[in-house]
């Protein structure tokens, strides 16, 4: 169970810290407005439970930065990566209720799950780099980052584009958040679904 709380806390003392790029101050205005604290960070894969978008958005920074982080790299950019490259899920899901049969006692019982609601259907990498920059201007390394961070499972590349692989090349921020994301994803958050 996360501390949702805990969690809020240390997201914003990051934040803070590295981010301070005009217009960051609006930006963590903006996600404390919204559901980005509380919001599950899927439906069911990883973090799919109140509190795991912020969780996942720690997580990913926190790859990034130990494992990825050599002389000449930024600390801002990476911190801008790592912790909003899903900002784009803020506004994004919504709980519902099913029926489920209880095992014990035989019993059928509403539980509760996520589903998606996509007001803003802009894409994944793309929406994010949109609200991120309706508040603060990222480089183009960081833009081109958030942007791929999906990799292999961005809708553009299952649909046939080849511009990750040229992004990749001139990019390596990008291969790097890729990498803190899957990372985090499939080994650090296995197993924080409440919906597994």
């Amino acid at each position: 169970m996360i501390d949702v709380q805990q969690v809020r806390e240390q997201f914003i003392a990051c934040y803070q810290e590295h981010i301070q790029r005009e217009g960051a101050d609006k930006l963590l205005q903006w996600l404390c407005q919204k559901d980005f604290f509380t919001a599950p960070a899927s439906t069911r894969y990883h973090c799919a439970c109140e509190g795991g978008l912020a969780l996942h958005s720690l997580n990913v920074y926190e790859t990034l930065r130990r494992r990825y982080f050599e002389e000449g790299d930024n600390e801002e950019s990476f911190a801008l990566c790592g912790l909003l490259h899903d900002i784009c899920k803020a506004q994004f899901y919504k709980v519902s209720t099913r029926n489920v049969k209880n095992e014990e006692t035989g019993q059928w019982e509403k539980k509760p799950y996520y589903t998606t609601d996509d007001a803003f259907p802009y894409g994944h990498g793309e929406k994010s780099v949109f609200l991120i920059e309706r508040f603060v201007r990222l480089k183009p390394a960081e833009a081109v980052a958030i942007r791929w961070h999906m990799g292999g499972f961005d809708d553009a590349v299952r649909g046939g584009s080849f511009a990750i692989s040229l992004a990749y090349e001139k990019y390596p921020l990008a291969v790097k958040l890729h990498l803190a994301d899957l990372e985090s994803t499939y080994l650090i958050e296995k197993g924080t679904s409440d919906a597994r």
